[in-house]
């Protein structure tokens, strides 16, 4: 579907406190010039104090005070349509942070008065337990550590209410209350409320209850209504109890308002036709975009690579471990709540019943009943690998179809996505580190690259299905940005000089632990030039995310100091020999990044910028990802387009900011443009190296792929691409060419991509 608010485009912006409305009331003018659409922000409801991101929202009735409040709010809706641009505000259904329980209203009367508060039922919890569990504490010993102050239970910085008297001793007081503060172990295994992944402080919104779904929009419904809001960007849908009808539902409240969902699509998965959105946030796209500029040919060096290094190959052991550990370890609360919805089996086996299904589901979750074939491929899975287990799966396969819209089933398809983004992304991705520029949100790392035909076959079912979805190749949950994919990209056509270098390296200053070693010597090629401190930042937080010598609440203190140091040690030692191989293949990455822009932004969907990433943006994963932006800069390359420049490729990243300009400016003014998508082939000898596509009759868009084949091979010689006669003016550079069997070679004789127009058709 297309909504009447469908931008041309997007510009996502990080809001925090260091950068609030006021902030970005100021880029507004800048966005509008840049060709932009659409002005895009980050959660900006009431937030955790000093929250960087957003999505730890306390309070759905009121714009966050600390990004400028409701004033600030309102300045930057008039500023944005004023710049006849539209605004979208991400949203976060699915939970709210409990963090600091007196700034969550909602949490501290659930705290306060237990199942006789108003909001008891706004929360997922167990209300059959006698206590809401609270793992705050260090250990079990540590409530000796309570004071009470004034009618509030303390522990350190943690202030909780006190229901009733407070005498007696503070271990008294918290005895009689509500809730029970617990250590982080049994708060695991026991937990009484849902929560967002692992995240203990972020608890589980019940927004399939009318009343609740009210409460927690009915503010950003308020600014929709009002014409301040045109978009709606739905955070994390699998977790909720119904997605298909939240998203009615929201759509009933939003019916003009442009909805896109985060909804994570594996190969081949596709959106549940029922679903009133316009589509997802794009990772679908990110994936057909990055796999078209890869070079098969490199896949058997990386894997010899890995072999040799100790880092594991067989991709599907890897994950199921790594599931496993998610299921056995950490996520052990809601496999027991699950498995107690489970009639007639035996307690253990239908635990285990219960975490084998969500271990071998292919997908994030199952869609019952309107989409059942993952559910029951998932129960196949699970039963051959553990055929002991025949009589629970059968019977967990026949409660859940027998009542698709029960508990069981509710729980077991909200709890898979939190296995398979814990397992896979969260930790698979950083242990199957062979060629880590795959390991992207969404993707498959032992899919090696996406071919030119079903490139094109994607996007045009894309264009025919989804005209309206969002496309992105950087997010604020992205691996890694869009350049530095780029650049790793590279090195699947230089993969047998490169694994011998690596070799070389790795004898020379590895890192003792063969997945983190190999990820760290690709990242430290691919984000180059890299401060030691945000690598040692990066490289700390995968080697915790991997859970194998390190993890996040068991650290390995010496192991960790060994990984931070590492950086600094490679400069020193090993220095000039990895910025000569950079420099050597660093052109070859502005090539592949200028081409993977041209292909999201003239291609079919509602094209996402990341800030930042309209020049060159070599950021890792968050936090990494949300420094600061240098917009003077940007207004000042802006300025100087106007005035004529055509940049050289360079470090600048000023051709990228032109191609996203030029581009973004086309598709807003002359939408008729791009609709429509046919694939265009090249002939000659270099006929691969060029992905080519028409979005009409009268515009063409050309890109480069393999750009270090292409330079082995002298260029594109006699290599063609077929162009309906007349002249034509690449918008980027202002160069014109004759249709016909047209020259590669003068259609991409400046840059690496071209968007040609027709002569005829005012650009």
């Amino acid at each position: 579907m297309t909504s009447r608010s469908t931008p041309s485009s997007t510009y996502r912006l990080q809001m925090r406190p260091e950068f609030g409305f006021r902030d970005a009331e100021q880029v507004v003018s800048y966005l509008g010039a840049l060709g932009i659409g659409a002005v895009y922000v980050s959660p900006v409801l009431d937030a955790t104090p000093g929250s960087t991101h957003g999505y730890d929202v306390t309070d759905p009735s009121r714009a966050r005070p600390e990004l400028g409040g409701e004033e600030g709010r309102l300045a930057l809706a008039d500023a944005v349509r004023a710049e006849g641009m539209g605004l979208v505000v991400d949203i976060v259904p699915n939970h709210m942070s409990v963090e600091v329980p007196s700034a969550n209203p909602w949490w501290w009367s659930v705290l306060r008065d237990g199942s006789a508060s108003p909001y008891a039922h706004h929360f997922d919890i167990d209300w059959s337990r006698e206590r809401i569990l609270v793992p705050v504490l260090g250990s079990a010993d540590d409530l000796a550590a309570l004071t009470v102050e004034g009618d509030e239970l303390v522990y350190y910085d943690h202030r909780f209410p006190v229901s009733g008297s407070t005498e007696g001793t503070p271990q008294e007081v918290h005895d009689r209350q509500h809730y029970e503060l617990v250590d982080w172990r049994r708060g695991n295994a026991e937990l009484s409320y849902r929560r967002f992944f692992d995240i203990t402080t972020l608890a589980a919104v019940t927004v399939e209850r009318p009343e609740v779904f009210d409460d927690v929009h009915r503010e950003v419904l308020r600014w929709v209504g009002d014409g301040d809001v045109t978009g709606l960007r739905v955070d994390h849908p699998d977790g909720l109890a119904d997605p298909t009808a939240y998203v009615r539902r929201l759509r009933e409240a939003a019916p003009d308002a442009w909805i896109v969902i985060e909804k994570i699509l594996h190969p081949g998965e596709a959106l549940p036709g029922s679903w009133p959105v316009e589509g997802t946030t794009g990772y679908d796209a990110l994936g057909d975009v990055s796999g078209v500029l890869l070079d098969p040919a490199g896949e058997a060096a990386f894997t010899q690579l890995a072999a040799r290094l100790g880092v594991p190959t067989d991709y599907a052991a890897v994950e199921e471990e790594a599931r496993r550990l998610v299921t056995d370890s950490i996520l052990v609360a809601e496999v027991r709540r699950i498995a107690a919805l489970l009639q007639d089996v035996e307690v253990e086996a239908a635990r285990a019943a219960v975490a084998e299904t969500m271990i071998a589901f292919g997908v994030y979750r199952s869609y019952l009943p309107e989409v059942a074939d993952e559910w029951a491929a998932a129960i196949v899975r699970a039963t051959a690998r553990r055929p002991d287990l025949g009589e629970a799966l059968a019977a967990l396969d026949e409660q859940v179809r027998a009542d698709p819209a029960g508990e069981l089933a509710t729980r077991i398809q909200q709890t898979s996505g939190m296995v398979v983004a814990k397992g896979t992304e969260d930790t698979t991705f950083y242990r199957f580190t062979r060629f880590a520029a795959l390991n992207e949100v969404g993707g498959s790392p032992d899919r090696w690259g996406v071919g030119v035909d079903e490139f094109h076959r994607l996007a045009a079912v894309r264009d025919a299905g989804s005209p309206a979805t969002m496309t992105t190749l950087t997010t604020h949950d992205t691996k890694r940005s869009e350049d530095t994919r780029a650049r790793m990209a590279v090195l699947a056509e230089v993969a047998d000089e490169f694994a011998e270098l690596v070799t070389d390296w790795h004898d020379r200053c590895g890192i003792d632990e063969p997945s983190l070693d190999l990820l760290a010597w690709q990242t430290l090629v691919g984000a180059s030039p890299i401060s030691d401190e945000r690598l040692s930042d990066y490289l700390l937080k995968a080697a915790k995310e991997a859970k194998l010598r390190t993890t996040w609440t068991e650290p390995d203190e010496e192991f960790e100091q060994t990984v931070v140091s590492w950086p600094a040690r490679v400069r020193a030692e090993l220095g000039e020999e990895v910025d000569a191989f950079v420099k050597r293949i660093t052109p070859a990455g502005w090539s592949n990044s200028l081409s993977a822009k041209l292909l999201q932004l003239a291609g079919p969907g509602v094209p996402d910028v990341y800030q930042g990433t309209e020049l060159w943006d070599f950021s890792l994963v968050d936090p990494d990802n949300r420094r600061e932006v240098d917009y003077d800069l940007r207004r000042e390359l802006l300025d100087r387009f106007g005035e004529g420049l055509v940049p050289e490729i360079d470090r600048s990243g000023a051709a990228k900011m032109l191609v996203v300009h030029r581009v973004l400016t086309l598709r807003r003014d002359r939408p008729e443009l791009f609709r429509g998508y046919t694939p265009l082939r090249a002939d000659g000898p270099a006929a691969e190296h060029a992905v080519a596509f028409a979005r009409s009759d009268d515009l063409v868009a050309v890109a480069t792929r393999l750009p270090i084949g292409l330079e082995r091979r002298g260029g594109w010689g006699t290599t063609s691409v077929p162009l309906p006669e007349g002249r034509w003016t690449d918008v980027i550079t202002g160069a014109q060419v004759e249709g016909g069997d047209t020259a590669l070679a003068d259609v991409l004789d400046r840059y690496p991509v071209a968007l040609l127009v027709k002569e005829g058709v005012s650009s």
